[in-house]
């Protein structure tokens, strides 16, 4: 084949074939990864991130294994809302999760491909064989990892006639301005939204001696930079500390490639040092065999070196970006929305799963003041003292709607059985909430209404024993939401045990409206109807607290080993 002419069709087809197997694999290699380990990571990263250096090893372990720093950065996210996490704890997170994604990088840049058919067979056998869904997901995860390697195989294949194609080594010349190198790098990474498949990109043609060391360390910086469009789109329309996260993984990527950036030749030279050789062999194949290693490491230096000079300022980028982005408050109950449903987690079921429960916990806190402020106002209150607990469900309802659609995404996944179960036990327990919701909108409020209407006074001695029913109810709907929370079995029973107690207070008072309804008294019947109708609707809202107490008390709603306790957020 002459220099100056190329076969063009079999080449193209072979490196985006190529790049199209690599992206596939790596996909079903993150997925799997994320399905087995999702749970574990995220109980892994709400007990070790107590202080900043902890919160790196955590960030970086967690994307290491989840092949994801998006998801890791989701998980931080819910975390601080919901105060598990301070927003300066979570910065060290997030610089983790930048050093946890070169592990990719590290492992494509091994000799391994050669072994990739063999994965690829194992992987197969363990998927297609198997019923067991444990060792079904490990064989995705070998045969991801296997067609990684086979599509870098076939890149690298496509790419060798390149390496006497005058006009292709011309046109990467250009590619010694470090300028051009990053914005190339950042636009084609923003492109296929992986820094990682870009990062395999550039050891494939580090692996055929196509691009020098320094100018692979110019595309490696430029992927850093084109990787913070995934986290800017994450955060569109999100609320202000999932914006928060997004725009401190842009600062901290884009400082550090701008201090790195005068700097590229010492790092390819420390990279080149701390890298092993090949000295037998001579010229391009030299550099095919260590340049690989070298833009690896180079990869990880950049990491490891921004987090080192980055983690002693996480409290001024704290302040920086709440200063850019501060809080901002809705101005009416129409703008709740969701705070922990992101959609980036819907791929990951056990994930997601556990961004319903906090999601439904929170919702709860929007139905416990309604039950709260029900018995005193519907009682004794004005009208307005009603209107304004009607006016609360409307928060709930939006809620409810939005859990709904979100189990509804999550439930089209690959989901194994007790994702099933837990998912169907998420859905009612959100509908059961919004059912209390509903009876103290609606049933409780109607009875204060017809009370004002017709000017009826409930005596302070049945107003006692009312008050003591509605504590009862109230305290079985809080720990039925702690419960929900915690996925505490325990305060579940007791919520179902406290049955014969409510049926007990509950008999008692309608004992004493059949002595109120034989006595002298001009407006009995209607008292003795709006009070048998409170405490019919106080024994309707038990049902349903007993009845998400029941869901929870089943194994299938316990994550093992203790779930992390985040209150509910009103």
């Amino acid at each position: 084949m002459d220099n100056s002419t190329i076969d063009l069709w079999p080449m193209l087809i072979g490196l985006l074939g190529g790049l199209a197997i690599f992206l596939f694999g790596l996909d079903q290699l993150t997925d799997m990864l994320k399905a087995t380990a999702g749970a574990r990571m995220r109980d892994g990263l709400a007990r070790i991130t107590t202080n900043r250096f902890k919160g790196v090893v955590a960030g970086a372990f967690t994307t290491a294994v989840i092949q994801s720093s998006s998801v890791t950065t989701v998980l931080v996210v819910g975390f601080v809302s919901a105060g598990l996490m301070t927003l300066q704890q979570s910065i060290g997170v997030i610089m983790g999760a930048s050093i946890g994604t070169t592990v990719t990088a590290q492992i494509v840049a091994f000799k391994v491909t050669q072994y990739a058919l063999v994965a690829v067979i194992i992987g197969f056998v363990m998927q297609f064989f198997f019923q067991n869904h444990r060792v079904k997901r490990y064989g995705m995860m070998v045969l991801g990892l296997g067609l990684v390697f086979y599509g870098m195989n076939m890149m690298g294949d496509a790419t060798r006639p390149l390496r006497s194609y005058q006009p292709f080594i011309e046109l990467l010349a250009q590619l010694d301005n470090p300028v051009l190198a990053i914005l190339l790098s950042a636009g084609f990474t923003a492109l296929i939204q992986s820094s990682s498949a870009t990062t395999g990109v550039i050891i494939v043609l580090g692996s055929q001696g196509l691009i020098s060391l320094e100018q692979g360390v110019a595309l490696v910086l430029g992927a850093n930079i084109g990787t913070c469009v995934t986290a800017l789109l994450a955060a569109i329309g999100k609320q202000r500390q999932g914006m928060r996260s997004a725009l401190i993984h842009v600062i901290f990527n884009v400082s550090g490639v701008l201090i790195w950036f005068g700097f590229i030749d010492e790092l390819a030279q420390f990279a080149r040092w701390l890298s092993p050789t090949a000295p037998e062999l001579r010229g391009m194949e030299r550099l095919a065999a260590e340049i690989p290693r070298q833009i690896a490491n180079a990869h990880t230096l950049f990491n490891v070196g921004n987090t080192l000079i980055f983690i002693w300022f996480t409290g001024a980028l704290a302040w920086l970006v709440t200063r850019l982005l501060p809080d901002k408050r809705p101005t009416a109950a129409g703008e709740i929305e969701p705070r922990f449903l992101n959609r980036a987690l819907i791929e990951t079921p056990a994930l997601a799963l556990d961004a319903a429960r906090m999601e439904i916990v929170r919702m709860a806190g929007h139905v416990l003041p309604m039950v709260r402020q029900a018995g005193p106002a519907v009682l004794e209150g004005s009208q307005d003292d009603l209107d304004r607990i009607h006016t609360l469900d409307h928060e709930v309802d939006v809620l409810h709607a939005a859990i709904v659609k979100y189990l509804g995404r999550v439930s089209r996944e690959e989901l194994i059985s007790r994702e099933t179960k837990k998912l169907s036990a998420y859905l009612s327990i959100a509908t059961l909430f919004e059912s209390i919701g509903d009876v103290v909108e609606t049933d409780l409020v109607h009875v204060g209404s017809k009370r004002l209407e017709r000017n009826v006074s409930v005596s302070a001695d049945t107003q006692s024993i009312i008050n003591e029913l509605a504590d009862r109810v109230t305290w079985a709907v809080e720990s039925a939401a702690e419960a929900v929370d915690r996925g505490d079995m325990s305060l579940a029973r007791k919520v179902v045990d406290a049955k014969d107690d409510v049926s007990q207070i509950a008999d008692r008072i309608s004992n004493r409206l059949v002595d109120r309804l034989i006595a002298e008294d001009p407006h009995r019947t209607a008292t003795y109807r709006i009070e048998s109708q409170l405490v019919e609707n106080y024994l309707r809202i038990f049902y349903f607290a007993k009845r998400v107490a029941k869901l929870v008390a089943q194994d299938d709603l316990v994550d093992e080993g203790p779930v992390p306790a985040i209150a509910p957020a009103v």
